[in-house]
């Protein structure tokens, strides 16, 4: 039986595939396409020029997990073309206007030869044998220990087993053609679907040229046309590193549904807007056009017929807990708690997951009440290891029990400091329990120095809750901002900075009360051991 099945050949699933062959593991990654990368797409111009359908770029100064894995592989970069003149076409029938600013791009890099080169140096590390294209999933089932995965080919159902499996996709396409068996939670359910698939509904054109005449105008090749007839909203150089093999990309200003009734037109208008913008000599461009909304594993039926709202690059918590006791996880770039929808988010998410693995992998077998102890550690440092990974899995029950306090808010038609109350009680709720775990724990307090009477552990118990104190806290931000019942509430949907900082001084406050009770119990320990037997005070 498989450890893990990867489902999902994009950026998150071929890394996570990466990090696993080096851990030992034993992985399948199954993808639906006969072509790995997902939407990751680079294509060949007639003279050689790399052409990014997909991602492009990649930004050094917000991107660290995405920038050190290129270093890692020694791929090439190059910085994107941003000198010269900017243009803006405002009416359909007018010339382009100059317009002045500092770089679109802001320290934007493109990788030479195309996004693809990442995809393909990731996939050089994985044996073929692991890899299995033109597998479309169709079910999955929790079988208790373990879970089966139905896949369909062009000639046969393939059924798989594996200890668990990380569903690499974007959430609404797994609501599009996954069956679960037990289906999952309703919550969960509800952060799939509020999950906007990033740029599944978009199309770009990128068209090559002999040359970048646009340039020895002093033009940077970046346009927008704003106008109601726009066919192309927003242009930029897409020339190789040394602007020797020309092309310019563009983003289609086009609905999807505007760009199914001009397909036939399509490639004419295209051309005639680029004319239009950069002079007569960028008449008939080599065209290499993708229309990500006709692809069914990129583009759900929500994406195409739903208004793209405003981004948000923090994803649902919803969608990073792992599901059926670790057995089902949620990846892809939109499950990303940074950057989500991005190739940075796609890291992100593998990273996640790898972690989780890597815990279940090495958690030693009969674990006191589900918590992973080192078996090597004895004394305080045993009971501090086990009290700090008693801590870590408080996690997600803090979180859930923020979800639980904000529903009764809501159901109650409460309408004031929905967030601020609801977390402060999750937390509180945490530090209790906390100090009935701390209580009952053995400590050997002879050798345990007092100073200004504060307990030499202290430091060590307090350590383990600013995870779960900051993990909190962005989660249910997180969690409101893709909240659908507080779209109503923006004060709670989008807390504004001087809400969060009160939370933060009432999370403090409830922090201080705990650290001032833990350390009376340790000292009343201490008091314990030093008492003379048969003596009462």
């Amino acid at each position: 039986m498989l450890e893990t099945a990867i489902v999902g050949g994009g950026l998150c699933g071929i890394a996570l595939a990466r990090s696993l062959q080096q851990r030992g593991g034993s992985f399948a990654l199954f993808e639906a396409r006969h072509r790995l990368g997902g939407r990751v797409l680079s294509v060949r111009s007639r003279t050689g020029l790399a052409l990014d359908l997909g991602p492009t770029w990649f930004w050094p100064d917000t991107q660290p997990l995405l920038t050190g894995l290129i270093a890692e592989l020694g791929l090439s970069d190059f910085a994107q073309h941003d000198d010269g003149t900017v243009l803006h076409l405002k009416e359909a029938d007018k010339s382009p206007e100059p317009i002045s600013g500092p770089p679109l791009h802001q320290g934007a890099r493109r990788l030479s030869g195309g996004m693809t080169r990442l995809i393909e140096a990731l996939v050089r590390d994985l044996p073929p044998s692991s890899i299995h294209t033109g597998h479309e999933l169709m079910r999955v089932i929790d079988c208790g220990t373990h879970v089966r995965l139905v896949f369909a080919t062009s000639t046969e159902s393939v059924a798989i087993e594996a200890k668990r499996a990380v569903l690499a996709l974007p959430p609404r396409l797994l609501i599009d053609h996954v069956g679960f068996r037990p289906e999952l939670d309703d919550a969960t359910f509800e952060a799939m679907r509020s999950t906007e698939t990033w740029m599944a509904a978009q199309a770009k054109v990128v068209i090559a040229y002999d040359q970048a005449r646009w340039r020895d105008k002093g033009l940077s090749g970046n346009a927008f046309a704003s106008h109601e007839q726009a066919v192309v909203g927003e242009i930029f150089d897409a020339c190789d590193e040394g602007g020797d093999r020309a092309a310019l990309g563009g983003f289609l200003a086009f609905a999807p549904a505007l760009r199914e009734t001009f397909a036939v037109g399509l490639p004419m208008l295209m051309d005639s807007q680029m004319v239009q913008l950069f002079g007569a000599e960028l008449d008939g461009g080599e065209q290499h056009y993708q229309d990500w909304a006709t692809e069914r594993f990129t583009c759900s039926a929500l994406d195409r017929t739903t208004p793209r709202g405003e981004h948000s690059e923090i994803a649902s918590p919803m969608l990073r807990r792992p599901l059926w006791d670790g057995r089902l996880h949620l990846g892809g770039a939109e499950t990303a708690s940074h950057a989500a929808g991005y190739l940075e988010g796609a890291i992100n998410a593998a990273r996640r997951i790898e972690r989780a693995i890597a815990r279940a992998a090495d958690a030693p077998v009969g674990a006191r009440a589900g918590v992973a102890l080192d078996e090597g550690l004895t004394g305080n440092e045993a009971s501090l290891a086990w009290f700090a990974a008693w801590v870590a899995a408080q996690r997600d029950a803090a979180f859930d029990d923020y979800r639980q306090r904000l529903n009764r808010s809501l159901a109650t038609q409460q309408r004031e400091q929905l967030t601020q109350l609801a977390v402060l009680g999750a937390i509180e709720q945490v530090f209790a329990a906390a100090l009935q775990v701390l209580d009952a724990l053995t400590f050997d307090m002879r050798n345990v120095a007092v100073e200004r009477g504060r307990s030499a552990l202290m430091p060590e118990i307090q350590k383990p809750f600013r995870d779960v104190m900051q993990s909190l806290l962005d989660d249910a931000i997180a969690f409101n901002r893709t909240s659908c019942a507080l779209s109503n509430f923006p004060f709670e949907h989008r807390p504004p900075k001087d809400y969060v900082q009160t939370i933060l001084r009432d999370i403090a406050a409830a922090w201080q009360e705990f650290s001032l009770a833990a350390n009376h119990l340790l000292l009343a320990k201490a008091d314990a051991v030093r008492q003379p037997s048969g003596v009462s005070s």
